[in-house]
């Protein structure tokens, strides 16, 4: 079966993401957890961060924060950001790169402004994706990938009126390079005006889209979603379809994963099984035994 022969999956539900504060006053649209849906195994967050402006000497981000038990997919669209952790790994990330941190067993870390940033002040924008971790890795040594925009398959279809970020899974031929525990698929997709794609997502897949500007439609559905829009799609059918009918491009991601069916327990930044593994993990915490955040 081809591609354009199969079916393509119906919108299930489609809402607003929730705009609010994090870390030290940042502004973010939260599309999930809040009061619409808890997680969608298995992503069990989704923030969109800014976009927002920084002014000379501002350092709005997110100070020393502690995580156990899953993966943060830090994505950037614009400005510069660092990281630091407490097993000793430094990143810097700027317009298009990918932060691909395996929290597994427990680290401490931060993510603040990049320093130019910070001196002369502008835009940030990004995201932020919480991959949840299988019972078996949640315990795993924490691990640290960083990709940088230029070796992040870009692929686009011969007329030139989609083009894709492939960070992980598969599209237009090309395949992300990350290194995933969890089976997941993590596009950035820009529709020309009138142009349509089908992605392939399989049928087991957990499915949602993100309207990051302008305006899309999807299978068929009547209703255009803009941006700040969350859309999650039935288990009908074996692809994605979407288009663009409005005169501006539209951006958008795309995330699928296989879902882990195991139960949940969380609270702040760790998730585990039981509410017995969340209390050790703050006992851990607070004994030091995730470490600190060297200081250079």
């Amino acid at each position: 079966m081809t591609k354009t022969e199969l079916k393509h999956r119906s919108v299930a539900r489609a809402f607003d993401s929730q705009r609010t504060l994090e870390g030290g006053g940042v502004e973010i649209r939260r599309g999930f957890p809040g009061p619409e849906i808890d997680e969608v195994d298995p992503f069990l967050l989704l923030d969109h961060m800014g976009p927002i402006t920084i002014a000379p000497g501002q350092a709005t981000g997110f100070p020393d924060h502690p995580h156990r038990g899953f993966e943060t997919v830090t994505y950037l669209l614009e400005g510069q950001m660092e990281h630091k952790d407490s097993f000793g790994n430094r990143g810097f990330l700027e317009a298009g790169d990918v932060q691909w941190m395996t929290a597994g067993s427990g680290l401490v870390h931060s993510e603040m402004p990049g320093r130019d940033l910070v001196r002369t002040g502008g835009r940030l924008q990004g995201f932020q994706i919480w991959v949840n971790l299988p019972k078996r890795d949640k315990m795993t040594p924490p691990k640290y990938q960083e990709l940088k925009a230029a070796v992040i398959p870009h692929a686009e279809t011969a007329s030139s009126d989609v083009k894709v970020k492939v960070i992980a899974g598969e599209s237009l031929g090309m395949r992300g390079a990350i290194q995933v525990r969890t089976p997941i698929l993590y596009l950035h997709l820009t529709l020309a005006p009138g142009a349509t794609h089908v992605q392939e997502v399989a049928e087991k897949f957990n499915a949602l889209a993100y309207i990051i500007r302008g305006e899309a439609q999807f299978a068929g559905a009547p209703e255009r979603q803009g941006e700040g829009r969350l859309v999650l799609f039935a288990h009908d059918g074996g692809a994605v379809a979407i288009s663009n009918p409005s005169s501006q491009p539209v951006d958008l991601l795309l995330l699928a994963g296989e879902p882990i069916g195991e139960p949940i327990a969380r609270y702040g930044p760790f998730v585990m099984n039981t509410r017995e593994e969340i209390y050790q993990a703050f006992a851990d915490f607070r004994s030091g035994k995730l470490g600190e955040i060297p200081e250079n």
